[in-house]
């Protein structure tokens, strides 16, 4: 509790103040901005790796679920018909109803090289097919 000593009729006596002094505590809240603003940009991953096979568990799939597959020649198929990569979006929309909510399953060979899988994706973005999953084979979990 802080005191200031009282200038009235006596000088022995000691008045309190009832003012709380904040500058310590925004000392301390500056302190710790500064600290997160340095540790930040440390916490991003910049390391190339191999990713490995999935092991999440299967998730349940819709009634008639919409697959686009993506061959290693970069030809695309929206179920079982190729289709041209400026018709993609034509051939989703009926496909899917133009419900540009639903669930879009994308399988891409893996040998197809990563820079042509996003720009399929890219062109289902600009379609209005945000929601897209990657199929993949299912591995078994391993213990490490």
């Amino acid at each position: 509790m802080a005191m200031r000593l009282g200038t009235r009729s006596s000088g022995d006596d000691l008045e309190v103040q009832h003012e709380i002094n904040v500058t310590p505590f925004i000392d301390v809240m500056l302190v710790l901005l500064i600290i997160f603003m340095v540790a930040a940009p440390l916490a991003t991953v910049d390391i190339g790796v191999n990713l490995p096979a999935s092991t999440a568990p299967e998730q349940p799939r819709p009634d008639k679920p919409v697959f686009i597959t993506i061959k290693p020649d970069a030809t695309i198929a929206v179920g079982e018909t190729v289709v041209a990569r400026e018709a993609l979006a034509g051939a989703l929309d009926t496909a899917t109803n133009n419900h540009k909510d639903e669930a879009i399953f994308v399988r891409a060979d893996k040998l197809l090289s990563y820079g042509e899988l996003m720009e399929v994706m890219n062109t289902l973005r600009d379609a209005g097919y945000l929601k897209l999953a990657l199929v993949g084979l299912e591995a078994p979990a391993t213990k490490q």
